[in-house]
């Protein structure tokens, strides 16, 4: 039976996952800080989906104040998904990346730049070529105040996009979901694979 990949599947099409863990090794492969909690005291934690989460994760890691990334799945319905599952649109994830921060280096209204400007906002069930439900632009707040700024950040960036007559932001702005990390070669993919290919789209208002 073929699913839709473009919408979020029914409760009777979810696949079931299991109850352990992704066994990843916890270890920033660029900077080698842990990827996993406990974090230093005083960091943040926010979550951003923007289509193919290689190309993403890098963009976050290479930015000042960002201790470190993760590629995972949220916003889904099945436990401990792996990619396979992931990309047959019947678990219902986002593919994102979890960035841990220093707020007193970069803000979060800074981060929600870099998210809206590296990717294309209006596209739905999509980014560029990555097609399906698991490329869909999101952002999963860990706060009530992060909730807040999206929203507005969001509404800021409709609002040009308006002027332009550039379409409707697609994004989702909801609280964050349980995180379930990917496979250990998703981790920082694009250091450990310098051949490999991520375009990240531009925004269009940018065009």
């Amino acid at each position: 039976m073929q699913y839709d990949k473009f919408q979020i599947p029914d409760a009777d099409q979810i696949l079931p996952g299991r109850p352990q863990p992704m066994d990843i090794t916890g270890v920033h492969f660029v900077n080698g800080n842990s990827i996993k909690e406990p974090f230093p005291e005083g960091m943040e934690v926010a979550i951003f989906g923007m289509g193919c989460f290689w190309g993403a994760e890098r963009i976050f890691w290479e930015t000042d104040g960002v201790f470190a990334t993760a590629v995972g799945y949220s916003d889904g319905a099945t436990e401990n998904p792996n990619y396979d599952e992931v990309c047959s649109g019947r678990t219902g994830h986002a593919e994102v990346v979890k960035v841990v921060f220093d707020p007193k280096v970069i803000s979060y209204a800074e981060l929600l730049k870099l998210f809206w400007d590296m990717h294309d906002p209006t596209q739905g069930m999509r980014q560029g070529n990555d097609i399906g439900s698991q490329y869909r632009s999101c952002v999963f707040c860990t706060s009530d105040e992060q909730k807040k700024e999206a929203e507005a950040s969001k509404a800021g960036i409709q609002a040009a996009l308006d002027e332009k007559q550039r379409g409707q932001v697609t994004t989702e702005i909801s609280m964050a979901q349980p995180f379930y990390y990917a496979e250990e070669y998703h981790q920082q993919y694009m250091a450990k694979n310098k051949e490999a290919i991520c375009p990240i789209l531009r925004n269009p208002m940018h065009d």
